[in-house]
């Protein structure tokens, strides 16, 4: 009863005294409730994570947190190596002396490329099995689908939520390990003992290439999880899901490309050589090609014991020079966005058999 005298008489007083002061009193409560009030609408107007939003990343935040986390190390780590490699590149007089005079001095280099390179490999894998395969299987293990499909929220924003912030965090984590892996590697992008640019070290972890790969490995996850109902089994099935993937990704990683051929006509012996390829191509085929075009193997003639007996078997098998088949390094750029391309369209193949599904089953 005291006390609430006594916030009566204090309220009474400062209302007696915000009416009777006109002056330097009134003003000065005039600023500094115009302050409260500026800082308060400024801290309302800050972006804040609320609704179904914040309740998926609280839910998933330390998976989300560790990803970001080890993003940021990585990125760090790889701008001092990239630092180092150009230090290396600048006092070896690189590009006007070839790096295939530096002996072994270069080795340490190609190999922090093999390193980071085999763990941006993983990732896909990583992600799809302990973030995509739990994401809503372990809810509906665990029973929260269902106290979700007891609110107002419908199961479709639900589901929309979780795959939206979910994969906002792989697009920022893997486009981000991509852009700077990719310019860590461009100084040398053309030497085949730094990277093949036509092997996964390259070309998987470079350009849109490790963005699409990994959202389709977690969504795929998330569908096998949705499917089977049951976390481990779920994460057990990614594993080998993600790992084929990568498996039939690589069988079919030549074919993006627009293979381009160059023949040659005056002779295979002596000096008449395989026609020579732009810096940085990778050859597919070489072989012989006759007067009429067909294509003969490079080791036709090859059991003659002199050139003069090896000359008169290619003249007779009508052999007129080379065939040599290459994709170029200019090439490397479509080709990513185009097999890119085709991963996004599974994972919206994926995505919208997630939401077809969860319509009536998510629970």
């Amino acid at each position: 009863m005291s006390t609430f005298t006594r916030s009566s008489t204090s309220t009474s007083t400062s209302t007696s005294t915000g009416s009777t002061s006109d002056g330097k009193n009134g003003t000065k409560n005039g600023t500094t409730d115009g302050t409260l009030n500026a800082t308060t609408t400024e801290t309302n107007r800050r972006p804040r994570l609320s609704g179904m939003t914040w309740l998926v990343w609280r839910q998933h935040r330390a998976a989300f947190w560790t990803i970001l986390a080890a993003t940021a190390l990585s990125v760090a780590w790889i701008v001092y190596q990239r630092g180092q490699l150009v230090d290396f590149l600048d006092g070896y007089g690189y590009p006007g002396k070839s790096l295939d005079e530096a002996g072994g001095t270069f080795q340490q280099y190609s190999d922090a490329f093999s390193f980071v390179s085999m763990g941006l490999q993983a990732i896909p894998v990583l992600l799809g099995v302990f973030l995509g395969a739990p994401l809503i299987a372990g809810d509906l293990e665990n029973g929260t689908a269902k106290l979700v499909a007891a609110q107002t929220t419908s199961r479709t924003r639900w589901l929309a939520t979780k795959l939206a912030l979910t994969g906002l965090v792989v697009v920022v984590s893997t486009g981000v390990l991509s852009a700077v892996f990719g310019w860590w590697f461009n100084p040398v992008k053309s030497e085949a003992m730094a990277m093949d640019w036509t092997s996964g070290e390259a070309f998987n972890t470079t350009g849109p290439v490790p963005v699409a790969l990994t959202l389709l490995s977690v969504f795929g996850g998330v569908a096998l999880g949705v499917v089977l109902r049951r976390t481990l089994t779920a994460m057990v099935v990614t594993f080998g899901f993600t790992v084929v993937l990568q498996l039939v990704w690589g069988y079919f990683l030549l074919s993006l490309g627009n293979v381009v051929t160059v023949t040659t006509n005056k002779g295979v012996m002596g000096e008449s050589g395989p026609p020579s390829l732009p810096r940085g191509a990778y050859e597919i085929d070489q072989s012989y090609i006759t007067g009429s075009g067909d294509l003969m193997g490079w080791g036709t003639c090859a059991g003659s014991e002199t050139d003069a007996a090896r000359q008169v078997c290619l003249d007779k098998a009508d052999v007129v020079g080379w065939s040599t088949q290459y994709l170029p390094l200019s090439q490397m750029n479509a080709m990513q966005w185009f097999g890119a391309s085709i991963l996004f369209a599974l994972t919206a193949g994926v995505v919208a058999f997630l939401f077809f599904w969860g319509r009536k089953r998510l629970v």
